[in-house]
């Protein structure tokens, strides 16, 4: 009997029953053996048999360093993260001397490619305060009318609907990209600070809480002050802040939301929808949505160890982690490795400082050397789990959490924060595969189900 779409009732015992059979038949069908892959020469994640990355373009936005190669052979190495050719250590700890925040002056560098002057960096700055206000009636219309449980989706859905409120959204010429972006980077910290606020009334049952979002203060500075209901912020706070927005600001053309937002790209769409689907693929828990696990992962190990200053104890759980008995059940650390990283993740050596800065501040230094038991045991453990030793350092995501649930930005929070932060990276790369290279990209699968004869209907 065909369903009826009225029916609110979705779980039916015959529509459960319909699914399982659908689904069971896909999975079956949709299996390779492992042989397949090297048999047709895939290259599968768009990865090496090395594990190094499939060049498939160039840039001068952003480059990774986490080895060095020697007669063919990939040699560990201290990791490096640069922006238009700027060292990120030499970036941060400049802002940081001059007693600066460091975010904007990172958008910058990355759209325009050269460092700002102080006249240049103040014009700059005054443009993105002037348009951190949404548009009119859209905090009600687009946020507000339609809240979701899952932050992300509703980042991704406000930036779509940007598009209707933009007079020349198809315009992909670079200086319409350019206007669109610099209000993008504007706008998307109040879009997700309302989000939150959405989220924790009509679902959490708290009460709603909207700030107006200031033109005088820093992009970290305003975050603080929309999400908090006497929006009071210290200086530390905001500097924290400001540093993980300007670690998260660019990774390089390989990582998989920056890749995707070139792809789309290149098929000519309009910036709304390019951006929206770097969201999309930052949402997942194998990107962006890393440091939700990881905090839930260190959040799981705290209520199954009896002390979380016994290495031993800890060791233990966490090989149980590997062996998929414990947490998630997937046999992943995470906040450990990296794609390129290999003796060490420039964010983390960074994140790692400013968070025991912070953990001495707040109290929480405990719960800081726990994490750095993980850090140091996951090497171990992994040997013990796995029986091969393997070059494993921590990634930023091990310490971001951690300092994010300092600054009182709530669980939900921590992947669209991400995602408001990397945004500059993903407007440059668009720009850049705009302007150097509009050839649409068309990657290749091997089809290896072969030719079958059709069979009518009644002979099936």
């Amino acid at each position: 009997m065909p369903f009826d779409i009225r029916n609110k009732n979705y779980n039916t015992e015959e529509e459960n029953l319909f699914l399982d059979t659908i689904c069971g038949e896909a999975v079956l069908l949709d299996s390779y053996p492992p042989e397949s892959y090297s048999k047709f020469n895939v290259k599968r994640g768009l990865r090496n048999a090395d594990g190094t990355g499939v060049v498939v373009g160039m840039t001068r936005v952003g480059d990774v360093r986490g080895y060095h190669t020697e007669d063919g052979e990939k040699i560990p190495d201290e990791g490096r993260l640069y922006y238009r050719g700027y060292d990120v250590y030499d970036i941060v700890n400049n802002a940081a001397a001059e007693g600066r925040f460091g975010y904007e002056e990172c958008c910058y560098l990355l759209l325009t490619g050269k460092l700002p002057t102080a006249d240049e960096l103040s014009e700059f700055n005054s443009y993105i305060g002037a348009h951190r206000q949404l548009p009119y009636g859209f905090t009600e219309d687009m946020i507000m009318k339609a809240p979701s449980r899952n932050l992300m989706n509703k980042l991704a859905r406000s930036v779509m609907a940007s598009y209707s409120y933009d007079e020349n959204p198809d315009d992909t010429s670079i200086r319409n990209v350019f206007r669109q972006s610099l209000n993008l980077i504007a706008q998307a910290p109040t879009m997700a600070a309302y989000a939150y606020q959405a989220k924790s009334h009509y679902y959490d049952g708290n009460s709603l809480v909207i700030h107006s979002p200031r033109n005088d203060l820093s992009t970290a500075e305003n975050i603080l002050y929309m999400l908090r209901p006497d929006c009071n912020y210290t200086r530390q706070e905001a500097e924290t802040l400001d540093l993980c927005l300007m670690l998260h600001a660019e990774h390089g053309g390989g990582n998989n939301s920056t890749f995707t937002i070139r792809v789309v790209s290149s098929t000519g769409t309009d910036t709304y929808a390019a951006v929206t689907s770097a969201i999309n693929s930052l949402k997942g828990p194998k990107h962006g949505g890393a440091n939700f696990q990881c905090m839930a992962m260190l959040d799981d190990i705290k209520e199954h160890v009896s002390d979380i200053t016994d290495e031993d104890q800890i060791f233990d759980y966490l090989v149980k982690i590997l062996n998929r008995e414990a947490f998630d059940r997937t046999g992943l650390i995470y906040g450990m490795g990296h794609a390129v990283y290999t003796l060490s993740d420039p964010r983390a050596v960074m994140i790692k400082d400013k968070a025991e800065e912070l953990a001495q501040a707040t109290g929480r230094m405990k719960e800081w050397k726990f994490i750095s038991s993980v850090e140091k045991l996951a090497p171990f453990a992994y040997k013990e789990a796995k029986g091969v030793d393997r070059i494993m350092c921590a990634n930023v995501d091990m310490y971001s959490g951690f300092v994010y649930t300092m600054l009182g930005i709530p669980p939900e929070l921590f992947t669209p924060i991400f995602a408001v932060s990397r945004l500059p990276g993903w407007c440059a790369h668009r720009i850049e595969e705009i302007n150097v290279d509009p050839r649409i990209i068309r990657p290749a699968y091997k089809n290896v189900g072969g030719i079958r004869r059709y069979v009518n209907i009644d002979a099936r």
